[in-house]
């Protein structure tokens, strides 16, 4: 057992970060090692929801007694981090794994990443701060789903908030009549008004294609519950006072503004929405790669379910020293992967001379220029993105059911989008065969890639 390598090094390994351990790797190299001691430990893992909702995982952990014990707590505490992200929950029930509740409730009261892990998920999102609990039986699965979207009647208004633009479409009877996509930088603008006023502008811009407005449809980073700011990194330079007073009921008043039915949810659901919409399939798993990470899921039936898909905060890369989120600080989760922020990171070490204290967009618009040139340097920028998301999406199979992948977001635009999904499909061959088979890339020209969400999102709400 001393031999065991609990870190393998993938097959494919990005020249630019040479240290990329994907958590799908690692998470099997732990559970085999276990399993070959002949005495793992079986552990349930159930996460419950405020509304009841309660899913179910397993795992396995080497024997107390064993000397590779001492990583059981990790593997545990990064499982449970990209359930916590991936599926939502504050009561965490551990069976089989006793002995290790007492410490992992005290990780979301003590530790840095695992305190902003109690606040978003538990407190801001659930109204619960996260508790572990051991149990001998784990409660019984309770998964729900929800029928939304593929409305399409009447005169409608679709957008979509990013962290570097903000699109807005106007549709009529399912044929956009107008779309339009306006930078803005709404992170960390103290001013709830600027958000406000912002939205408000690009809708009323898209009220004016449109001879009344039946129903309004959004899509925006974050969590929303019955049209409600639960939180949102698009608002998080609102303080605490402000975001209760002007943000939470935000898209209420913009309902009430425009007298029409409004509906809003996470861009990553309507990514895959319109995933699902425009392949005529289900089993849609929806990554959008922007400013930060969306992710979003149709299941197999076409519904929505209540988990997050926060994806941008779920661990891909278990090595101790991935890069740390710029937001949470937590090291290898999803943002750092897939985003302007995976660019940002890998702009350095390309060789590619550029103005540090230029923003992510234009540093994404400068990687583009030279892709579209052919440039070697931008080349590996790409590469990198596309091995991590060959490695991920195998990673992401073991928690989801999906037969298609659709990719979305400035990223994934022109050669380097191209690259990315080619390298992906490498890796996948190469390494989980019979995903590579099942898995279908679906890849949307230009204007949908830009304005699919606004669109998708403008057949949320229902008329009457």
């Amino acid at each position: 057992m001393s031999n065991i390598n609990l870190l393998p090094e993938p097959k494919f390994v990005p020249e630019l970060h040479p240290t990329f351990r994907p958590a799908v790797l690692v998470n099997r190299a732990f559970e085999a090692a276990a399993r070959e001691t002949g005495a793992a430990a079986d552990v349930g893992i159930a996460l419950e929801q405020a509304d009841g909702s309660v899913f179910h995982h397993h795992t396995v952990l080497f024997p107390e007694e064993h000397a590779l014990a001492k990583n059981n707590f990790r593997h545990l505490e990064r499982l449970v981090k990209f359930l916590l992200w991936q599926r939502g929950g504050w009561k965490i029930h551990l069976c089989g794994a006793g002995s290790l509740a007492p410490r992992l409730q005290d990780y979301y009261r003590t530790n840095e990443f695992g305190k902003f892990d109690d606040d978003v998920i538990g407190m801001k999102n659930f109204g619960h701060s996260i508790e572990v609990v051991a149990c001998d039986e784990l409660p019984a699965e309770n998964i729900q789903t929800r029928t939304i979207g593929r409305n399409l009647d009447g005169c409608r208004i679709g957008f979509d908030l990013g962290g570097s633009d903000r699109k807005a479409a106007a549709v009529i009877d399912g044929e956009v009549k107008f779309s339009e996509e306006i930078e803005w930088d709404p992170y960390f603008q103290p001013d709830p008004d600027y958000h406000y006023e912002g939205i408000m502008d690009s809708l009323r811009r898209a009220a004016e294609h449109l001879p009344r407005v039946d129903a309004v449809g959004g899509s925006a980073a974050g969590c929303y519950s019955h049209n409600r700011v639960t939180w949102a990194s698009l608002f998080r330079g609102v303080s605490p006072e402000l975001f209760k007073e002007k943000v939470r009921g935000m898209f209420l008043r913009i309902s009430e503004e425009f007298g029409a039915p409004l509906e809003v949810i996470n861009d990553g659901e309507v990514t895959a929405l319109a995933g699902s919409m425009a392949l005529g399939k289900n089993g849609v798993l929806g990554i959008a790669m922007g400013t930060s990470q969306g992710g979003g899921y149709i299941d197999m039936e076409g519904n929505i379910t209540t988990w997050l898909s926060e994806l941008a905060f779920a661990p891909v890369d278990l090595h101790p020293e991935a890069p740390a989120d710029e937001w949470s600080g937590d090291l290898g989760v999803g943002a750092q992967y897939f985003s302007q922020q995976a660019v940002g990171r890998l702009l350095p070490a390309s060789g590619i001379e550029y103005d540090k204290e230029l923003k992510l967009p234009e540093q994404l618009k400068i990687v583009q220029k030279l892709m579209e040139k052919g440039d070697e340097r931008a080349r590996k920028i790409y590469d990198a993105i596309g091995i991590y998301l060959g490695y991920s999406l195998a990673h992401y199979a073991e928690f989801y059911d999906f037969e298609y992948v659709l990719l979305l977001g400035r990223v994934t635009s022109g050669p380097g989008g191209e690259l990315i999904i080619e390298r992906s499909k490498e890796v996948m061959a190469a390494e989980f065969s019979e995903l590579a088979e099942r898995i279908k890339f679906h890849i949307p020209d230009e204007t949908e890639k830009r304005h699919g969400q606004a669109v998708a999102a403008a057949s949320l709400p229902k008329i009457g």
